[in-house]
């Protein structure tokens, strides 16, 4: 069903700006005013398919769908809005191989950061290419875009021959919306084929795979303009054909949505996966504990995260489990558990397997401690911690690496929590700050890098961070049991590691 949310009236002298986000679990479309402010947004759903066990995949014709369906709702409902539009810009789901051959036909659906079939392609990049994490700052992962074009190379070689450009999701969007091949920094950056520290395709790393730059789109910076929307599609979404720009992958979006752009700056973002993400104003990878290093999508600026495959999916996982109609509901449970004391059961959270710190596609959720006792509401408590719990993995290799971590920010689904928030405050032992707009997340930083991109502002002059609207802080009573009870968490992964 099409979600949509309409907040005022405006005049027609205001310039709009509009931003997308190509989710895993849908679109969103979100239209900021010349003041920041949302006017009106709007989703619709995407499915995703696992047709074998560690696979994950989408239809791109279904991305594209969902995306006209957003618009042509706007534009129906709030044409004169869509008519001052300015600018787009798209931010999107990161690392997905979307495949096109001559015809620039799709080849075969998608496969996405989520897959984690080419475990051993990724042993094999690395065996290949000795110097693989000095040029792209990262330990090759499954997620990753060039370990599956290697395992297609190796088990869909018909497939692989047809292989003309391989685009990101958001990129296949921009292909169809301008007909032009480019992508942004960021975004390319979870290719595992760019040279992070350089900003440019590696040759010797697209070799490994049997590709070469001809496949790949042209790069830019998330700030700059790519291309225009052609006429049939600016006619279709009752827009004109205004510039897109470059963008930005999911993450680095949702980054600049909630300002998270200059050194030290961080939030954690609650989505169907979990991200730990800090600016950093040079290259500083850590491989070896399997930390993301990344440019950010802001010029001369990168980023580093930790990521776990798993962190608001696990909520509704649990929800679903439990029986419970809504989120909200088994939440309330939770609430009215005794939290002076610490959970009698541990979750790990690992229902796709795990990236930081664990590089494992192999390892599985589990729950530990259940009794005759347990309830619905326990297996929520036991759910929400264990994410805290794998955040907290994240946020100590991230420490390892030498990375100032200041300010953190909270954003995603997961964020509307305030539960979740005490929770998290508390195991990760530092304030978190909620702030209007936390819950847009990517859709609103792209918004925000169209409006760069078409009025020449800077970076820190458009991205001015949103009111606070709350400030959790560790509860030290919490804080002090969930230090013993992390020490548990880690000693079960260790121990069940062999048996997944």
């Amino acid at each position: 069903m099409l979600a949509l949310t309409y907040h005022k009236q405006i005049p027609k002298v205001k310039l709009m700006y509009l931003g997308i986000d190509l989710g895993t679990s849908g679109v969103k479309v979100v239209i900021l005013n010349n003041n920041d402010e949302i006017e009106i947004q709007s989703s619709a759903p995407l499915v995703v398919s696992r047709p074998h066990e560690l696979w994950s995949e989408q239809a791109p014709a279904d991305w594209w769908t969902a995306t006209n369906q957003a618009m042509i709702e706007l534009k129906n409902t709030h044409p004169e809005i869509m008519s001052l539009v300015e600018g787009i810009s798209i931010a999107g789901q990161m690392h997905g191989a979307t495949l096109l051959d001559i015809n620039n036909n799709i080849i075969r659906p998608a496969i996405l950061w989520n897959d984690g079939r080419s475990e051993l392609e990724c042993k094999e990049i690395e065996q290949q290419l000795s110097d693989s994490q000095q040029i792209t700052g990262n330990i090759a992962m499954p997620g990753f875009t060039a370990p599956k074009i290697a395992w297609m190379k190796k088990n869909e070689p018909e497939n692989f021959k047809k292989i003309a450009k391989v685009l990101l999701p958001k990129d296949y969007l921009r292909f169809l919306m301008t007909g032009d091949f480019a992508s942004d920094m960021s975004d390319s950056a979870g290719t595992l084929w760019l040279n992070v520290a350089k900003r440019q395709w590696s040759n010797k790393m697209l070799e490994a795979t049997g590709l070469n730059e001809s496949h790949m789109p042209k790069l830019f910076e998330g700030t700059e303009i790519t291309g225009y929307l052609s006429e049939e599609v600016a006619n279709s979404w009752g827009m004109t054909c205004v510039p897109v720009a470059a963008g930005a992958g999911d993450n680095a979006g949702g980054a600049v949505g909630i300002s998270v752009i200059n050194p030290g700056d961080a939030f954690l973002s609650l989505g169907t996966s979990g991200v730990y993400f800090v600016a950093t104003e040079a290259y500083q990878p850590n491989p070896e504990g399997a930390v993301h290093t990344f440019c950010h999508c802001i010029p001369n600026t990168w980023h580093q995260m930790s990521v776990i495959l798993s962190a608001a999916s696990c909520l509704t996982w649990v929800t679903e489990l439990t029986g419970f109609t809504d989120e909200k509901s088994l939440l309330d449970q939770i609430a009215k558990e005794d939290f002076t004391k610490p959970c009698d059961v541990t979750f790990l959270p690992y229902l796709s397997g795990e990236r930081t710190p664990h590089n494992n596609p192999s390892a599985k959720g589990v729950f530990f401690g259940l009794s005759h006792s347990t309830n619905s509401a326990t297996l929520g408590r036991a759910v929400l911690e264990g994410v805290a719990f794998a955040f907290a993995d994240g946020q100590q290799v991230l420490l390892d690496a030498g990375t100032k971590i200041d300010q953190v920010s909270v954003i995603g689904g997961g964020s509307r929590s305030q539960l979740w928030g005490k929770i998290l405050a508390s195991v990760l032992n530092r304030p978190l700050t909620f702030r209007e707009g936390g819950e847009v997340g990517p859709a609103y930083g792209a918004a925000r890098l169209a409006k760069i991109a078409v009025t020449g502002e800077t970076p820190n002059d458009i991205c001015k961070p949103g009111k606070i609207t709350n400030t959790i802080n560790s509860d030290p009573a919490m804080a002090d049991y969930y230090h013993t009870q992390y020490q548990t968490y880690k000693k079960l992964y260790q121990s069940l590691k062999a048996h997944f």
